[in-house]
């Protein structure tokens, strides 16, 4: 049995990994920031991300991370937004918006209807090479 560990990539540390991906410290850490925001959140609703980071002290990076993560619910903080990872646009949480999540959706839809037409194209090619090959 072989002990999996690595290095935490917020401090450095080495730590025995399992289900988190950073060291015992940074997790603590990580949730000290969680309630920090959670708490000013419930007495400043209409707070803004960069109110929200300059008030708790917490980078706009990790507040994006708790809000697509679901762990910080943009619904009971209407001024609360991040951007869609792929075009930009402002959005409630989550890494694609609607528009791009549908976009994709459609997309892999289309590739994957090519893609078995091209199956069957090459299985009726197999098929029409071995009655000519039989004849």
């Amino acid at each position: 049995m072989s002990l999996n560990v690595g290095n935490c990539p917020t401090c450095g540390k080495v730590f025995a990994k399992g289900t988190r991906t950073v060291c015992p410290a940074c997790h603590n850490e990580i949730e000290r920031q969680f309630v920090l925001c959670e708490k000013y959140l419930r007495e400043n609703r209409k707070a803004n991300l960069q109110e929200l980071s300059d008030e708790t002290e917490v980078p706009i990076k990790l507040i994006t991370r708790f809000i697509k993560e679901g762990r910080i619910s943009v619904y009971n903080s209407p001024n609360l937004h991040i951007n869609c990872d792929v075009c930009g646009q402002p959005m409630t949480g989550g890494a694609m918006c609607y528009n791009c999540r549908h976009r994709l959706s459609h997309d892999v839809l289309n590739a994957a209807k090519q893609e078995s037409a091209k199956i069957e194209e090459a299985k009726r090619a197999s098929i029409v090479f071995q009655a000519k090959k039989e004849e």
